[in-house]
């Protein structure tokens, strides 16, 4: 199983890199930060900035979206990266959050994320593409490009799409019952799409804070269950509540959801997110001592999961970051 750390691109940028660079060291093989333009700092200038100062870190968003940058300049992007630092990057993508409400506008179609998925990849990796219109583009200075494309995912249509088109599934949230649905409806798909389920890399991302104070660990990440919260709330509005189309498990706990701020997403204490009950933060997220952590994991690389993504959103980045390095990379990777 691979590790990576998920971040915020709070200034100073040098405390963002500082920690990638801790967490290199610690035996973590990604590096992940979200991705909001309005809400935190442009994590691409970052990233250059991580690339530099460590030596085989993979970085990249978790996620973007196909409307914040136009996909040829998405394509460009990581492609100046890996031109840069030896194709250390990977583009983490779904249908936009935080940062196409924020700015007013609505998240985008599954079909705009599924063609945009495979623009940005031909072009990154130095080949023509079709970007509408009947309008063809190609990058002529890419050599041997590689771009990796990881969707993040939680409805049925969104998983079947993973399956068809994405390079890795990302699942935020950390619950083995969902897991093992989701990962099976994204398998199902790859294999009905005539691909080899397995070349599906999976990402579980969620909360990790290694200690013995469960309320307080609770408190620090309860913030999670509030950001799931807001893609449930989509699927509910899609499908309904208890449609069979997706598990009662993801939706019932939004019932009391009455509406959310971004100024405060991802953020513990976030009080838009009091109507998250304890069941779900220890559901979602991996909390407690070293060896609770451990058996989730082994448990979730049970199900399939290739990489633990782990978010550091609370007031204990580097504890955990070094509890990892100390007693889960070596025992787990």
């Amino acid at each position: 199983m691979d590790f990576g750390l998920v971040l915020q691109t709070d200034p100073p940028a040098t405390a963002v890199v500082d920690l990638m660079r801790r967490a290199e060291g610690a035996g973590f093989r990604y590096g992940w930060t979200f991705d909001s333009a309005v809400l935190w700092q442009e994590p691409f200038v970052i990233y250059s900035r991580i690339l530099e100062h460590t030596d085989s870190l993979v970085v990249g968003p978790m996620v973007t979206n196909p409307s914040t940058r136009t996909p040829e300049v998405t394509a460009s992007t990581f492609a100046t990266l890996n031109d840069m630092y030896g194709n250390r990057t990977v583009c983490g993508i779904g249908r936009g959050d935080s940062a196409m409400r924020v700015a007013g506008r609505k998240p985008n179609t599954l079909a705009t994320l599924g063609e945009s998925m495979r623009v940005i990849r031909d072009l990154a990796e130095g080949r023509e593409a079709d970007v509408g219109g009947g309008k063809t583009l190609r990058i002529p200075w890419i050599r041997d490009g590689r771009l990796p494309v990881w969707m993040a995912a939680y409805g049925p249509k969104a998983l079947a799409l993973a399956g068809r088109e994405a390079d890795g599934f990302i699942l935020q949230l950390a619950d083995p019952f969902l897991t093992e649905w989701m990962v099976k409806a994204v398998r199902a798909a790859a294999a009905d799409a005539g691909r080899d389920p397995a070349s599906v890399t999976v990402c579980v991302a969620a909360p990790a804070y290694v200690g013995d104070d469960l309320a307080h660990a609770r408190e620090q990440c309860r913030w999670f269950g509030g950001m799931v919260g807001n893609h449930v709330a989509d699927l509910v509005t899609r499908y309904g509540t208890h449609s069979g189309a997706v598990p009662d498990a993801l939706t019932d706990y939004i019932e009391r959801r009455s509406g959310y701020d971004y100024s405060h997403h991802g953020r513990a204490g976030n009080p838009s997110t009091d109507f998250v009950p304890d069941e779900i933060v220890d559901r979602f997220c991996v909390l407690g001592p070293v060896a609770a952590h451990r058996e989730r994991l082994e448990h979730l690389r049970e199900l399939g999961v290739d990489q633990f993504a782990l978010y550091a959103m609370h007031d204990a980045k580097e504890a955990t970051i070094d509890a990892y390095g100390e007693h889960l990379i070596p025992a787990l990777g």
